[in-house]
């Protein structure tokens, strides 16, 4: 009898851990060229909601952390308004991080960055904008009127700089 139930509990488990996978493959890319990113909705560093407005013409995606390095280090060197200034949306995905260290280190140290930085901190929110992305670069979005025009991935703060003051 104790056999049975044993068996039982790993066979929930492991059907348990396939199909949360298996949720977070088979989701549809929501950064294709065609499709609308208009009323996208994040929490920022300081849990205060923002929504993309039809202005917004570039959105930066950081999903690995040396990415997100990259464009922090760019952005402290600007004002604090440099991402509205020019349109600008940058979206960190802190999602693959365990919990713990989200909240103690992550979270409180972008609090001290003046830029706003947009979260995606849920992995099954995050997997639709990581699929089919070059997740160890940082990719570039660009928008006309919410509509995905072009995507691009780059490396450097020097790239970085340049594709947003371009537009």
């Amino acid at each position: 009898m104790i056999k049975i139930v044993v068996a039982l509990a790993l066979t929930f488990l492991f059907l348990g851990c396939s199909s949360k996978s298996d949720e977070l493959t088979n989701v549809e890319s929501k950064l294709v060229i065609g499709k609308s990113l208009g009323q996208l909705t994040l929490n920022d560093q300081f849990e205060k909601s923002h929504t993309l407005s039809n202005d917004t013409t570039t959105v930066i995606f950081a999903f690995s952390k040396d990415g997100a390095h990259v464009c922090n280090d760019f952005f402290v060197t600007q004002t604090p308004t440099y991402l509205a200034d020019n349109n600008t949306a940058f979206i960190a995905d802190v999602s693959a991080a365990p919990g713990l260290i989200r909240s103690m280190f992550i979270l409180p140290g972008l609090k001290d960055f003046k830029h706003t930085v947009l979260l995606l901190d849920d992995e099954a929110a995050a997997a639709p904008f990581r699929k089919d992305m070059k997740i160890e670069e940082i990719v570039i979005i660009t928008l006309n009127a919410g509509n995905i025009t072009k995507i691009e991935t780059i490396t450097t703060e020097k790239e970085l700089q340049t594709t947003i003051e371009k537009k």
